[in-house]
């Protein structure tokens, strides 16, 4: 049987970037060999790049969608994204790679550049149902009024750009004094920024994915963060963050979640492996928001949940890979 050429891409233009070598050096490590030829390509500032073992690079050239090696073009039979932000997650490559035919083991670029604008999420899961914290949503050209946001969302509240991921440019705000400083951390990240109604609570995540295409929800990991809440640092720092799976809350909790997250792949017609993040306050589940290139990185959430569930990251990168190809 041919070995299938999976050109990984990586790195991207966000805040995200180191995030995305980790998530593509542990899929790296995890596809099959004697299945897949990998090929890590780094998007970075508008240059596509292909490193070999030597460390040649070859530019991926997007006229013919492969690599010229050795006066060979290698295209290929899918593409497994890695990058977190853009323009990995918010559906530019999606639409290139539909352009060019291959297919990618991510949502669609409809899914995908809806799920990452934060605030149509939120509308779309209002719509749907689902409880979402009260939110005000700033453009860069608006006018705005430190006192107002205050009452209008109440104190304390998070402020954060729409579009970006890892909790980068996120402040927790206590004081109407804060708000400016927030507000403009966050521009610096997105032209739009979020300001949002803290829902005291306990965090939670639920990874899903399609397996012979069948929806099947991983289980439920509980979050609790050393920091004030759960920032890029606590994200990324060991010792900053435990992550807890299977979550210490009960069947009912849990079947509950799982249910939602179900639910909701289907609602935002998800493909690939998705991670929604919630607030679990009393019995009441709060959305959060949607990853639909959750991180693959060895402390990332998605695997240890993976794991949990009775799945080898072998079997479970492989199958994002077949199943992606098989849709197409």
């Amino acid at each position: 049987m041919r070995k299938l050429n999976i050109v990984l891409f990586m790195g991207g233009d966000s805040g995200e970037y180191e995030v995305s070598i980790g998530s593509a050096s542990q899929v790296q490590n995890n596809l099959d060999k004697d299945k897949f030829n990998v090929y890590p390509v780094l998007i970075r500032d508008g240059n596509w790049t292909f490193t070999g073992d030597d460390g040649h690079q070859v530019p991926f050239d997007r006229n013919v969608h492969g690599l010229k090696v050795g006066g060979n073009t290698i295209r290929f039979d899918c593409a497994f994204i890695a990058i977190h932000g853009t323009p990995g997650e918010d559906g530019k490559l999606q639409g290139y790679l539909d352009m060019a035919g291959i297919p990618y083991t991510t949502c669609d670029v409809t899914t995908s550049a809806l799920t990452f604008n934060k605030y149509f999420c939120n509308d779309l899961a209002i719509q749907y149902g689902v409880k979402v914290a009260k939110t005000v949503l700033l453009r860069n050209s608006d006018i705005w009024n430190a006192e107002a946001l205050a009452q209008e969302v109440e104190l304390p509240c998070f402020i954060k750009p729409n579009k970006s991921g890892s909790s980068v440019g996120v402040s927790k705000v206590y004081t109407v004094d804060e708000i400016p400083v927030a507000i403009a951390k966050a521009f610096a990240e997105d032209d739009e920024v979020l300001v949002q109604q803290f829902i005291k609570g306990r965090e939670m995540a639920c990874g899903v994915f399609k397996l012979n295409s069948e929806i099947k929800v991983l289980p439920v990991t509980e979050i609790v963060s050393e920091n004030d809440f759960f920032d890029y640092e606590a994200k990324y720092t060991a010792g900053l963050a435990s992550e807890i799976t299977p979550a210490p809350i009960s069947a009912d909790q849990s079947a509950e979640c799982m249910r939602i997250t179900e639910y909701l792949y289907r609602k935002f017609n998800c493909a690939g492996v998705v991670r929604f993040d919630y607030f679990l306050t009393g019995d009441e589940w709060w959305f959060l928001e949607v990853n639909t290139v959750p991180g693959f990185s060895a402390g990332s959430i998605v695997p240890k949940q993976v794991k949990a569930a009775g799945y080898s990251l072998e079997d479970f990168y492989g199958s994002l890979v077949e199943e992606a190809i098989k849709q197409k």
